[in-house]
């Protein structure tokens, strides 16, 4: 019985070791704090903690799941463009149009992913906000 025992308990010790090894090899993750509301992949989402991550266990993909600690709410994200990098300077970076913040680019310990932001969108969302319509005046009638 005692056998069976200590069996049972090197295996799952032997099984928590390897887990934690495998989450510390987790290549291009980031906790990232943003201070306002941001638009990334066509959403817009809360400021808030997020954690940005590889989608996918594949070193090779360019895309990147993004995904608030508040609400679980979270993206996809494709990359148009992913280099190494030798700083280890994690970094998000966005792009101001109007009032409106588009995620641009992603810089992690490993890679920087770039994100396009179209400017068109962009232009639109900016246009939308400030070309509000205007109160209409209305004159009294006899």
């Amino acid at each position: 019985m005692k056998t069976i025992y200590v069996r049972f308990l090197s295996a799952f010790f032997g099984l928590a070791a390897f887990a934690a090894a495998a989450r510390a090899q987790e290549i291009d993750q980031i906790i990232v704090n943003v201070p306002y509301e941001f638009v990334a992949s066509g959403k817009t989402l809360p400021a808030g903690t997020y954690r940005v991550h590889r989608a996918y266990d594949d070193r090779g993909t360019k895309v990147l799941a993004m995904t608030s600690f508040e609400n679980r709410d979270g993206v996809l994200l494709l990359s148009s463009d992913v280099s190494s990098t030798r700083d280890d300077k994690p970094a998000v970076t966005f792009q101001h149009v109007g009032d409106q913040y588009f995620l641009s680019k992603i810089e992690t310990a490993d890679h920087i992913f770039t994100f396009p932001v179209s400017t068109k969108p962009a232009q639109l969302v900016a246009l939308k906000k400030q070309t509000s319509p205007a109160a209409s005046s209305s004159s009294g009638s006899n």
